[in-house]
């Protein structure tokens, strides 16, 4: 497969990172755009209450042992689209208004590498009240360098040792996707995986997508004594690998493990670090392990060592928590590299309560049965796993059809939880670069339940904001609740409207004939 003379990388050196980069600078938050690049498994708003939860029981620890006059900064590492920020400060605010005590203040950091991102952000409607508030900050973070945070809102410059608090610390999908070395144990030596890459033919006139796509890698063995040497900083989980593994290829997080000493460089050496990826933190799922296969949607990613992030921390007394089931699609974990780290019961209660005990990954495993079986289940299953999943809106999407279906034989109890449930998700929706209407969704669904008042708010919330021509059963639909809101009218103006687009339509003629018997019309 590898092509005479073809060049050898080392693997966190190889070109793929670069192309990985350039991806993300060229499109911005369109990279995210219908799910390119997944977020929904680590963004949605069930995994955004975890995380506002064990924030929440952070600074409680922070304040019970006197800490309440420095604020607690929370930096989300790669936080792409903004969807999980969003969330996470939503449902913290919830959190400390409903709560009533003392607490460190706190500001959450979003970061990036590319800069559209970053003003991506700085746009969004769903992202500026927190802004305004003094809460939300926004930095450019390389995590392969950069040893400062330069805030763009405040003006602010952390520098290492400035912090008074430990920093907090959020990567979701981020170190499965940022470089790894490439690692081969076997007969108590170290071998270093070089790489080289077979492209496709036609790669200079495709994009980096496509080109990550479609190029194919293959290793090739050095024998790498380095790692095994004591000057080597992370030459003890090395040890331990050569002593617990035999035949296994290796990806070593050295980037990662750099990163969070620079980012604990901080507040001087301490942080609390809460991670969901593809990840692996048993020894048993790294050995025996073949070659890495590069995992393409948009971008690509790889597996995260979990497990060399929680050898080495906790070698310096930190303290881990991972789920003691199996994860199936998502791990998440916790690392308090903290002074005491047992000593903060509310955080570490917060994960057992969210995440050990019913957490992200076992939330989006019912989540992919019940995409499959909408058709099967009954309102108050819908109306159930709407409310564990935060209201969400991609759940309601999903299930439209099927409440709609359901709603001549519903409850008055359950239209009312079916309407606020509607209120609940519309404060609790941020717009991403997706083609879903879900305001016409809603207008439509109030539309049968017979609540004209709200269903109108949502059709013209669709109708005002689409690019598109109206289609008459939005302008049909509008000019029903105009009418039921005695608003004659605009119900007069939908209604012609809808006669502009279909001469013929029955029931907007019947409408307008009784809509011109009105004296205000003879």
């Amino acid at each position: 497969m590898t092509l005479s003379g073809q060049e050898r990388y080392r693997f966190s050196e190889a070109p793929i990172w670069e192309l990985q980069r350039t991806y993300y600078e060229q499109l911005g938050l369109q990279a995210w755009a219908n799910d390119q690049v997944p977020q929904y498994i680590t963004s949605n708003p069930m995994i955004g209450t975890a995380y506002a939860e064990i924030i929440f029981g952070f600074l409680q620890d922070r304040a019970q042992k006197g800490f309440t006059t420095e604020p607690v900064v929370v930096l989300e590492l790669g936080a792409g689209v903004g969807r999980l920020a969003f969330h996470v400060l939503q449902q913290l605010c919830e959190l400390i208004q409903y709560a009533g005590v003392p607490l460190p203040p706190f500001r959450y950091v979003m970061s990036d590498l590319p800069w559209k991102n970053i003003e991506g952000w700085q746009q969004h409607e769903g992202l500026k009240p927190f802004v305004e508030q003094g809460m939300l900050d926004f930095a450019r973070f390389d995590a392969v360098r950069d040893t400062e945070l330069s805030l763009t809102q405040s003006g602010l410059v952390i520098k290492p040792g400035e912090l008074g608090q430990p920093l907090m610390v959020i990567a979701n999908y981020f170190f499965d996707s940022i470089p790894q070395e490439l690692l081969y144990v076997d007969e108590g030596k170290i071998y270093e995986c070089e790489v080289s890459l077979k492209y496709p033919e036609q790669s200079a006139t495709m994009g980096p997508s496509e080109v990550l796509r479609d190029l194919v890698p293959e290793y090739h063995y050095k024998r790498a004594a380095g790692y095994e040497d004591s000057s080597y900083p992370y030459h003890e989980v090395i040890s331990f690998y050569l002593d617990k593994l035999e035949d296994s290829h290796v990806l070593f997080p050295e980037a990662a493990l750099s990163c969070m000493e620079r980012l604990g460089a901080l507040s001087r050496g301490s942080f609390l670090l809460l991670t969901a990826d593809k990840g692996d933190h048993r020894l048993e799922n790294w050995e025996f392990a073949e070659p890495p296969k590069l995992i393409h949607h948009g971008s690509i990613s790889l597996t995260a060592n979990y497990h060399a992030l929680v050898h080495y921390f906790e070698r310096k007394g930190a303290q881990s928590q991972f789920t003691q089931h199996h994860y199936k699609n998502l791990n998440v974990g916790c690392i308090l590299m903290l002074e005491e780290p047992m000593l903060h019961p509310h955080t570490r209660l917060a994960y057992r309560r969210f995440v050990e005990r019913f957490g992200p990954d076992d939330f989006f495993s019912l989540k992919v049965w019940i995409d499959k079986n909408y058709d099967t289940i009954g309102m108050q299953q819908i109306l159930a796993f709407w409310r564990l999943g935060g209201y969400d809106a991609e759940l309601f999407i999903q299930s439209a059809e099927r409440i709609s279906a359901l709603l001549p034989d519903a409850s008055d109890e359950e239209l009312l939880d079916l309407q606020r449930g509607i209120d609940r998700m519309w404060r609790g929706f941020y717009p991403m670069p997706q083609k879903y209407d879900l305001a016409l969704d809603c207008g439509l669904l109030l539309f049968e339940m017979e609540q004209y008042g709200e269903s109108r708010r949502f059709l013209e919330h669709s109708l005002h904001s689409s690019e598109e021509e109206p289609v008459i059963t939005v302008l049909y639909c509008l000019a029903i609740c105009s009418y039921e809101q005695e608003d004659d009218e605009a119900a007069l103006d939908y209604t012609r409207r809808s006669l502009l687009i279909e001469p013929e339509h029955e029931e907007a003629l019947e409408l307008l004939a009784a809509l011109s018997q009105d004296p205000a019309e003879a």
